[in-house]
């Protein structure tokens, strides 16, 4: 490795601290906006199972109501299987979700840390 005089002044340990700074600070937004999607997609498939959990309880009053045997039974199984995937979704979400907030937190203890220590005078 090069060691000259720009070389030496540039990699100390106040410049990594400024490059972990930087770093935080371009993660802490694309943190923050990725929760918010992922807040809105789980929204979203609460919603859908709850239509899903509508129709096929419709149908099913449909299929009873009917004087002419239809069979509606392989449509709302159907149904099930797709409130079901919903569901898994959900829940996986909301496990990816929760794992966003923990490295938020973690980025904004991380930059407190880092912020005290530079106005400290570092190392």
């Amino acid at each position: 490795r090069l060691r000259g005089p720009k070389m030496a002044a540039g990699s100390g340990p106040a410049a990594r601290e400024l490059f972990a700074e930087g770093l935080l600070q371009f993660l802490r937004p694309a943190v923050r906006q990725l929760d918010r999607h992922v807040h809105s997609v789980r929204e979203s498939q609460v919603e859908l199972r709850e239509h899903i959990d509508n129709l096929a309880t419709e149908l099913c009053r449909i299929n009873e109501d009917q004087k002419v045997a239809l069979d509606l039974d392989p449509y709302v199984k159907k149904l099930l299987n797709a409130r079901r995937r919903v569901v898994l979704v959900n829940n996986i979400l909301q496990n990816a979700q929760e794992r966003l907030r923990r490295l938020n937190h973690s980025v904004a203890k991380e930059t407190v840390r880092r912020r005290a220590m530079l106005e400290a005078g570092g190392y």
